[in-house]
């Protein structure tokens, strides 16, 4: 596995040490002494979840959070839960990921050209974290998108990463990015100097229920792919 950069190595060890939101702390550590019974006997990360990939790539994939159960658990994102089980096996089927499967940190997982993270890097009471949680944890993923110089496409799973990464382009510039581009899957805007590209989140709410099915998700990592390889 490639070297982690000196730069993403010192933001990742400051995210998974922070402590800014007690709210998130509690729940965090309570998930994680209490456990899921299917997990009982497993030890829970029960941090911050830094990002996770390949910080040169072209493609970024920014979540809501780590799930209670999955990045909670595991100590990687979107790692050990449904909505992971989609994403990266879409990620193998259009060749960012080097397999279908993502259920632990040493799992052999690789990605290339991608990156992934989310907008808040605790797992939160009932997936919704606060405005002011959100706010306090964002200076982290702009870090990331500094880091990440070969950026060229965003993708934002659900209108709460969408919304993130608007709020990112604002915070970095001091100005909001207006008229506030619309979310929708497969929905696209200019943000600077990348393209945002919309994405049903992959969460058990929208698989089962049909909203979103494997030949859409993979339209869009195809479509992110294209852009990427477009774009100078």
């Amino acid at each position: 596995m490639a070297e982690v950069p000196a730069g993403l190595a010192a933001l990742n060890e400051e995210v998974v040490t922070c402590r800014a939101c007690p709210r998130l702390v509690d729940w965090r550590e309570s998930v994680a002494r209490e456990k899921r019974a299917s997990f009982a006997g497993e030890t829970y990360w029960g941090r911050p979840v830094p990002g996770f990939g390949d910080i040169a790539g072209r493609l970024l994939v920014v979540g809501l959070a780590p799930a209670a159960h999955g990045g909670n658990r595991t100590g990687r994102i979107f790692t050990g839960d449904r909505s992971g089980d989609w994403l990266f096996a879409s990620l193998h089927r259009t060749g960012y990921a080097n397999q279908p499967t993502s259920v632990s940190d040493d799992d052999g997982l690789e990605l290339t050209d991608c990156y992934i993270s989310a907008v808040v890097k605790c797992a939160p009471p009932a997936n919704k974290p606060a405005p002011d949680e959100r706010d306090r944890c964002l200076p982290y993923l702009v870090r990331e998108r500094v880091l990440m110089t070969n950026l060229r496409v965003v993708v934002a799973l659900g209108s709460f990463a969408w919304d993130g990464y608007l709020r990112l382009v604002a915070s970095a510039t001091g100005r909001s990015v207006r008229p506030k581009p619309r979310f929708g899957h497969l929905a696209e805007a200019r943000v600077r100097d990348e393209i945002l590209l919309g994405s049903f989140h992959p969460s058990q709410q929208n698989t089962f229920t049909g909203k979103l099915t494997e030949p859409m998700l993979d339209a869009v990592f195809t479509r992110a792919r294209e852009i990427g390889a477009t774009r100078s």
